[in-house]
């Protein structure tokens, strides 16, 4: 450590109380600079996450975000439902893996019920191509059974063998209720941090099967009991959207065109990744304003530091003069005054970024519960290396302002002690 540094350090602790106050309002901005990065880019992840492995995600003729957000994230409603005989025709498509059938439009106290098949526990992919896993129970295999999320589970406290009661509709509502025909709890989901996590999976055919007597949207009469229900087969007339792998994903575009072009019916087919990057896009006003605030809440904080040092230059005239006594140059109190602004913002640095990483560790499974944002507890990216270096570089040019003050003021007063 070299004598200029030793005597900042110690000139430091000599006024420890401020500057810990001024290490604090560092960190602070530092917390709230790197947090709104991490919860952005955390987010951003957690977007593209949602779905992987699917190719095509299909449904009625539509905007592609719109065709997103009630597919995947059941977010909004569909604009038109899809014919059965149109997911038969594409599901048996030659250039199509497997396809997942999905029917939306009725709900469960605020949760969406979706109608769905095998295939969606056994193609449906989230994150880094993560499979679904029943924690508890089976997939359903009767009419009224069904396997909900683990935030319908958690939330609302059921278990295996509960009873639901799914109402028409979005609005959870007593006269919407199919309240004679209760579905059975069978299976619960593994937590995916996906709007999975928030939905509750009957089959195709149980979907049907409710909606007898409510052909025109209200019920027109008495609805047959689970026993006459049961003893009827069921095929879907309609469903919301498909998602579609394909053998190649070369053919993505052919098939996306075939099904834009299709003449049987006005269908949309997307693009999952290009889809995301779009909603993304939508969203980064937002995004731009947070990083704003936390840049501003950055300077704040300088300037703040620069308050403190010029605050006390006054009342270090003194010191200052018994340095040049001793035979310190007005070079060395200049170098003195900024390495002091460098130490501190440094320290305010690490205290910052030690204290993001205990809030993220006691927040992230919250954030994760309520928001289905999973927060990774990462290594800083190279771009926050680049932040944290913009805000230490700032710090030292800060220090240059009360530094040079100094400097002028050594200047004049010499060995004379002006106070």
């Amino acid at each position: 450590m070299t004598p200029t540094l030793m005597l900042a350090w110690k000139s430091v602790r000599n006024r420890r109380i401020t500057a810990i106050l001024t290490i604090l309002t560092v960190a602070i901005s530092v917390i709230l600079l790197l947090g709104v990065e991490r919860v952005r880019t955390q987010a951003k992840n957690s977007f593209a996450n949602t779905i992987s492995g699917t190719d095509l995600i299909v449904g009625g003729r539509s905007g592609q975000v719109n065709l997103l957000l009630y597919s995947v994230f059941r977010i909004g409603n569909a604009t038109n439902n899809i014919d059965w005989k149109s997911f038969t025709e594409f599901s048996n498509h030659r250039a199509v893996k497997w396809a997942i059938p999905i029917s939306l439009g009725d709900s469960h106290k605020g949760f969406r019920v979706m109608g769905t098949n095998h295939s969606y526990f056994e193609h449906y992919r989230y994150g880094k191509k993560h499979p679904l896993e029943v924690a508890e129970g089976k997939e359903f295999n009767q009419l009224f059974e069904t396997v909900i999320g683990s935030d319908v589970a958690r939330k609302l406290g059921y278990h295996i063998g509960s009873d639901i009661i799914i109402a028409h509709g979005i609005a959870d509502v007593g006269f919407s209720r199919h309240d004679n025909l209760p579905f059975k709890v069978v299976g619960i989901l593994a937590p995916t941090g996906t709007p999975v996590d928030k939905t509750v999976h009957v089959s195709l055919e149980a979907i049907e099967a409710i909606h007898v007597g409510w052909e025109s949207g209200a019920h027109l009469g008495n609805t047959p009991s689970t026993e006459q229900l049961e003893s009827q087969n069921f095929q879907p007339k309609q469903i919301t959207a498909m998602l579609l792998g394909l053998n190649s994903k070369i053919q993505a575009f052919s098939l996306q065109r075939q099904i834009n072009t299709y003449p049987k019916e006005p269908l949309s087919a997307i693009l999952p990744g290009v889809a995301l990057h779009e909603l993304w896009g939508m969203m980064s006003v937002a995004e731009q304003a947070l990083m704003v605030i936390s840049v501003f809440v950055v300077i704040a904080g300088l300037l703040g530091m620069l308050s403190s040092l010029l605050t006390s230059l006054h009342e270090r005239r003194r010191e200052m003069a018994i340095l040049r006594a001793m035979g310190a140059r007005p070079r060395h109190i200049l170098s003195l005054l900024v390495l002091e602004a460098s130490t501190l913002t440094f320290l305010g640095l690490i205290v910052g970024v030690a204290i993001l990483y205990a809030l993220l560790a006691i927040i992230a499974p919250l954030i994760q519960q309520h928001y289905g944002i999973n927060i990774e507890m990462v290594a800083l990216s190279h771009y926050e290396w680049k932040l944290l270096a913009a805000v230490q570089l700032a710090g030292t040019v800060i220090g240059f302002i009360p530094a040079l003050r100094a400097y002028k003021q050594s200047l004049s007063d010499g060995m004379t002690i002006r106070v």
